[in-house]
C-alpha cells in the first residue's frame, strides 16, 4: 500500500479535479510472504484511465489467469459510476479479482461506499482503512473539497529572521533565494489556483505562472474589491484564466477571454464560488493583509513559510504563525517551515 501511495503522487500536477490514486495488483492471496506484483498504475491525467485500469493493463497475458487469486491494493475506493471513464469497480469485478484493499472511502457522493458495495455483492473480499491517515493526507485537497465545501488553502510567504516580509512603504524586497523561488513554481503547478490581493498586484506586478517549472499554470485569483487595478498588469494579459473578485454593486469591465469579474461580499463567498467552479486548492501568495485575512477567518489548511537569515529591521511585518509545525528543511540558505491548521 505504501508503494501504491507513492505511485499516486505522480499525478499531483495532472489528476485534479480527480483525486490522486495508485493501484498495485499482487498475487499474494493466502501466500503473502512470497507474493509477486502482477501490475501497477496510477491516475496519470484527468479524463484519462484511472489507476485500477492502468494496473490491470500492466498485467501480462500470461498472468491474467492469476487475477482471481490476486489482491488489488488501491489508495481510494474504486469508482462506481460513469464519468469520463467507466466504473473501476466493474472492471475489477469483470477481472474476478480475489480481494481489494483500500485506504479510504471516496467522499464524492457519486461513489461514497457504492464502489465497495458493488465489489462485495460480486463476492470480492473488501478490506478498508489500511494506512487511512496517509491516504487522507495524500488527497487532503479532495477530502476538503467534498467534506468542507471549499478549496484546500495553502498560505505561503517569505520572511526575514527578524519577522519582516516587505520593506518600508511596502517596497518589494527579495527575501528568499532562487532555489526557494523555483520550488514555489513547482508548488504552483500542483494547485488549481493561486491568489493575491490588490497591494501585491500593484507593487509586484506578478505573472503568477510556472515559467520556472515545466508544467501547467494555475488559475489566477485576484482580490480587487474596489476594481482599482490598472489593465496593463500582467494579471490581465489573458495568458491564463483569471477570476477577479470585487465588491458587489460596482460595474466591472466587460469580461475578456480568460478574465472573469465576480462580485463577492466576503472570503466565504469567494470560497463558495471557487467550490462551484470545482477549484479544489488555492495557493495564497498575497501580502500581509491578505494572508492575515485568511488566518483571521480560519480559512486555511497549511502554511508554507520561508525564513531567511537576513534582517530588515523595519518594514511590513509578516503574519503571526499559527498551527502545528509538521516539516522543517533547509532550501539553500533559507529554512522552509510547514505548518498544519
Amino acid at each position: 500500500m505504501r508503494r501504491a501511495l507513492e505511485l499516486a503522487q505522480h499525478g499531483r500536477a495532472t489528476a485534479s479535479p480527480n483525486p490522486m490514486v495508485g493501484c498495485i495488483i499482487v498475487h499474494d492471496l493466502g501466500n503473502a510472504p512470497t507474493g509477486r506484483i502482477l501490475g501497477e498504475g496510477w491516475h496519470q491525467q484527468y479524463g484519462g484511465p484511472h489507476a485500477e485500469v492502468n494496473a490491470v493493463r500492466a498485467v501480462s497475458l500470461a498472468d491474467e489467469a492469476l487475477l482471481p487469486e490476486a489482491t488489488a491494493y488501491v489508495t481510494l475506493e474504486p469508482c462506481s459510476h460513469y464519468g469520463k471513464t467507466p466504473p473501476c469497480a466493474d472492471l475489477l469485478i469483470a477481472k474476478q479479482l480475489g480481494r481489494v484493499i483500500c485506504c479510504n472511502d471516496d467522499p464524492n457522493p457519486l461513489v461514497s461506499g457504492r464502489g465497495f458495495a458493488k465489489l462485495r455483492a460480486a463476492g470480492i473480499e473488501v478490506i478498508t482503512g489500511l494506512l487511512a491517515d496517509e491516504g487522507r493526507a495524500l488527497n487532503a485537497r479532495f477530502f476538503t473539497f467534498f467534506e468542507q465545501k471549499r478549496p484546500y488553502i495553502i498560505l505561503k510567504w517569505a520572511e526575514t529572521a527578524d519577522g519582516f516580509m516587505g520593506g518600508v512603504g511596502a517596497t518589494p524586497v527579495a527575501i528568499s533565494g532562487p532555489l526557494a523561488g523555483r520550488l514555489v513554481h513547482r508548488w504552483r503547478s500542483e494547485e488549481d489556483a493561486i491568489l493575491v490581493g490588490t497591494t501585491t498586484a500593484l507593487n509586484d506586478n506578478p505573472r503568477l505562472n510556472v515559467r520556472h517549472w515545466p508544467s501547467k499554470s494555475p488559475i489566477r485569483i485576484v482580490l480587487d474589491r474596489s476594481l482599482a487595478l490598472p489593465p496593463y498588469l500582467h494579471l490581465f494579459d489573458g495568458s491564463q484564466p483569471t477570476r477577479v473578485y470585487h465588491t458587489p454593486g460596482l460595474t466591472p469591465p466587460t469580461d475578456q477571454p480568460a478574465i472573469s469579474y465576480v462580485p463577492a461580499d466576503s472570503l466565504a463567498d469567494i470560497m463558495a464560488d471557487l467550490h462551484q467552479q470545482r477549484i479544489q486548492s488555492v495557493l495564497v501568495e498575497g501580502g500581509a493583509q491578505t494572508l492575515t485575512s485568511f488566518l483571521d477567518a480560519d480559512l486555511w489548511d497549511e502554511i508554507r513559510l520561508f525564513r531567511s537569515p537576513a534582517s530588515l529591521q523595519a518594514g511590513i511585518r509578516a503574519p503571526q504563525v499559527r498551527g502545528q509545525l509538521i516539516e522543517q528543511q533547509q532550501v539553500d540558505g533559507d529554512t522552509l517551515l510547514v505548518y498544519r491548521r
